[in-house]
């Protein structure tokens, strides 16, 4: 299956997630949905500096694809941003990270089980 497909068929094709990419640890989009746009700064502020440096993504926020979503949660696992009706999971992998948008009427815990499970499928299979 093509990375394209997992972001079309698994996270945005359930309904539950709005916009999602999938990232590289080591750079690089693998996939994202139609006009998903991520700037390389936003790409690096995911890769780069969620997950290794936490407190500067709680007081800054992130911002991807020109949207600045408040930091709710950031630790090793996952980080949580929202901002208004959306929000975002940014989960990593053993080799990529998922980055999923969902917007009302889609309630946070409906989009993460989505984005945990493919996570969870990914890291069994070592991606």
């Amino acid at each position: 299956m093509s990375w394209q497909a997992y972001v079309d068929d698994h996270l945005v094709g359930t309904g539950k997630v709005s916009k999602a990419a999938i990232l590289g640890k080591q750079g690089g989009v693998w996939a994202a949905s139609s006009g998903y746009n991520l700037s390389q700064q936003e790409q690096d502020a995911v890769v780069k500096t969620a997950f290794a440096q936490p407190d500067q993504i709680r007081a800054n926020g992130i911002t991807l694809s020109g949207f600045k979503f408040m930091c709710i949660q950031a630790n090793p696992d996952e980080v949580i941003g929202r901002k208004g009706e959306r929000g975002v999971f940014l989960i990593p992998t053993t080799q990529a990270i998922l980055v999923a948008e969902y917007d009302a009427p889609v309630s946070a815990g409906e989009a993460n089980v989505i984005v945990t499970k493919l996570a969870d499928y990914l890291k069994s299979v070592s991606y």
